[in-house]
């Protein structure tokens, strides 16, 4: 039957085109709980809008054949209807009062063995946690469970057993052209534990039956993701984590969930140490900064300074010479390269445009920016590859063995467009950064914003609210008051605004001017300085607790580090509709042990306290600070000092 699908075929083909030529990696772990064969619904993650579907279907374990949703009065005119169904996509009859025939395309489907893919979550958003996971899935499952049994005989052999398989899809920058993508598939979720109450005659079991099953869903999906109470401690959690690792893809991608779910845990205790709250603050200025002045830590990180510069003395002449020779040098490397790149760039630069265009668009909606970027960039290369292939099939006098030339020439000038890319983008964004910088640092004291000028840009912007999320039933997430060593907590009282900040200046989620760099530069280095010496404050103090000294965890993390699961400090409630709602478990872990977790995977915790003595700050030409914290910013020197970072 599904081989069937030819368009389905092709367009996962395309799909997968479209996928690779975005993101440079597609990482995908747990494959051995996808069953190759057999009823399924895959039920995954949904926060960037059609590149989901498209990740999903792609690298999808033995290539099975999914079947989405789609609404059944689309397949009243036969064209259309055949166009679906050669697709892969299913009906479901969203009007019908009975779930059976609002599933029928989907028990057929099923019941021949095949693989359903739903999204739960309803619609595509851009939230620090997973905010709702709708009933459907658990309603297909269940009711498909019972109909197999009362129709054994429409059914195929082997298919009487449905499995939900639960998809996360991460994002490491979901946005960002040439980020990679991780996608796990959970542990398979059997009907037995739920079908004999769905069956049951009891008034509201089926109901509950399907709450439950749907909150099993739920659980495994959250497991697999990053989950944040807000976006401030999101935002912290993705700096501490890039100060940690500060070269590009130095964190293994089998590790990246966990890692940064134990940064989120870590920070979301406003109570850990006495000065979390400063701690957060200059994270968030330095993450703030970053993304007005659209530069990362990683590319600060990698800058072409010569490391034999005293970092106690004055840069002479000479240096800054040396210095400047250094970026002319790399510079001149790059454009060396220039002719074997010039033709791929010229011919692909619609392509780009277009992309750039398209996120302009929607730039207050993250989720669909990467959207824009892959359908307007691909719409543009479907007219630029024909247009090639015409050309040099022209060229080869459109002979049968000239077709085959032109497609193998097509083809393998993809590839090495992509190479291209791969082996010059990360370059030549440093290249360019660090012109930015020496741009920043040597300019005149008075071209700096003031203060009151900068603070629009040292807080973080927060993405609008999606309409179509019911935040009205989505979980508050919280986290309790960390224990004292004796085991008690109090209640710590809420903070003033998200940033647990009093002092923090209103936050906007409108459009935001980029700041011109001459006069932010020495702002951004500065706060890299104070973001670097905070979180090394942070974990020394976390590494010289006692043993007793406890960080809050998310469940299942507490239980996979050997750490401690309590009861839900809140009784189990009823909602309005009379299902027991489950209340979750509180996890803790030891300090200690996830400062010795965070340095087991490579997190450069002894060069973060390096960077704080040789990290490279811009002094103003007559000694002030501009009110910044740290003395290390006072100097009676004329002049203006590098300090750059220590390789390790």
């Amino acid at each position: 039957m599904s081989d069937a699908y030819v368009l389905h075929r092709v367009l996962r083909r395309i799909a997968s085109w479209a996928v690779i030529s975005f993101f440079t990696e597609i990482h995908v772990i747990g494959g051995e709980n996808v069953p190759r064969e057999g009823p399924i619904i895959v039920t995954a993650t949904h926060h960037n809008m059609m590149l989901d579907p498209a990740v999903l279907s792609s690298a999808f374990p033995y290539k099975r054949v999914l079947h989405y949703w789609a609404k059944a009065s689309l397949f009243a005119n036969p064209a259309m209807k055949y166009i679906l169904t050669s697709a892969g996509n299913i009906p479901v009859d969203r009007k019908a009062a009975d779930k059976r025939l609002l599933f029928r395309g989907t028990f057929r489907t099923l019941a021949a063995g095949e693989a359903v893919a739903l999204f739960p979550e309803g619609t595509s958003y851009t939230e620090p946690h997973i905010m709702q996971v709708k009933d459907g899935a658990a309603w297909a499952a269940l009711e498909y469970t019972k109909w197999a049994r009362e129709n054994p005989n429409q059914v195929q052999k082997g298919a009487q057993d449905v499995l939900i398989i639960p998809a996360a899809i991460v994002y490491t920058n979901k946005s960002k052209y040439r980020s990679q993508v991780i996608m796990e598939f959970g542990q398979p979720i059997r009907m037995d534990e739920y079908i004999q109450q769905f069956m049951s005659e009891q008034e509201g079991a089926p109901r509950a039956a399907v709450k439950r099953l749907t909150a099993a869903i739920e659980r495994e999906l959250t497991q697999a993701t990053i989950n944040a109470p807000d976006w401030d401690t999101l935002y912290a959690a993705r700096m501490a984590r890039d100060l940690l690792w500060p070269e590009e893809r130095s964190i293994n991608l089998d590790d990246f969930v966990t890692i940064s779910q134990t940064l989120v845990d870590l920070f979301s205790t406003p109570d850990l140490v006495p000065n979390m709250n400063a701690i957060k603050r200059h994270l968030l200025t330095y993450y703030s900064l970053l993304e007005s002045t659209h530069l990362t830590n990683a590319v600060l990180s990698s800058l072409p300074l010569p490391a034999t510069l005293d970092p106690r003395q004055p840069v002479p002449l000479p240096s800054r010479l040396f210095t400047l020779s250094l970026l002319i040098r790399d510079t001149i490397a790059l454009l060396i390269r220039l002719p074997f790149s010039i033709v791929p760039l010229v011919i692909h630069a619609p392509a780009y445009v277009m992309g750039r265009v398209g996120a302009g668009l929607v730039e207050d909606e993250e989720e669909t920016q990467a959207q824009n970027k892959v359908v307007f960039g691909l719409l543009l290369l479907l007219m630029i590859y024909p247009a090639a292939f015409f050309f040099v099939w022209a060229f080869l006098r459109y002979s049968p063995v000239g077709a085959l030339v032109a497609v193998a020439f097509v083809f393998l000038f993809a590839m090495y467009h992509n190479r291209l890319i791969d082996d010059n983008y990360e370059r030549a964004k440093r290249l360019v950064a660090a012109w930015r910088v020496l741009v920043g640092v040597w300019a005149p004291r008075r071209w700096d914003l003031s203060l009151s000028a900068v603070a629009q840009y040292t807080v973080p912007r927060v993405p609008p609210e999606n309409p179509w999320v019911d935040r009205s039933k989505a979980k508050a997430k919280s986290r309790p008051v960390t224990p004292g060593p004796d085991g008690s907590s109090a209640v710590s009282p809420a903070p003033s605004d998200e940033s647990g900040s009093p002092s923090s200046p209103a936050r906007s989620a409108g459009k935001r001017r980029r700041p011109p760099t001459r006069r932010v530069m020495r702002h951004v280095l500065r706060a890299r300085f104070e973001a670097s010496k905070a979180l090394a404050s942070l974990l020394a103090q976390l590494a010289r607790a006692p043993e007793t000294k406890r960080v809050c965890a998310s469940v299942h993390l507490a239980r996979a580090f050997g750490g401690q699961v309590e009861d839900a400090p809140e009784p189990n409630r009823q909602t309005d509709e009379g299902v027991e709602t489950i209340a979750e478990p509180v996890g803790w872990r030891s300090a200690r042990e996830v400062v010795a977790f965070l340095r087991s995977r490579g997190a450069k915790i002894a060069a973060l306290g390096d960077r704080v003595e040789g990290d490279w700050a811009a002094l103003s030409s007559d000694g002030e600070s501009y009110g910044y914290e740290s003395e290390a910013f006072v100097s009676d020197k004329p002049d203006l000092q590098w300090v750059p970072s220590t390789e390790h």
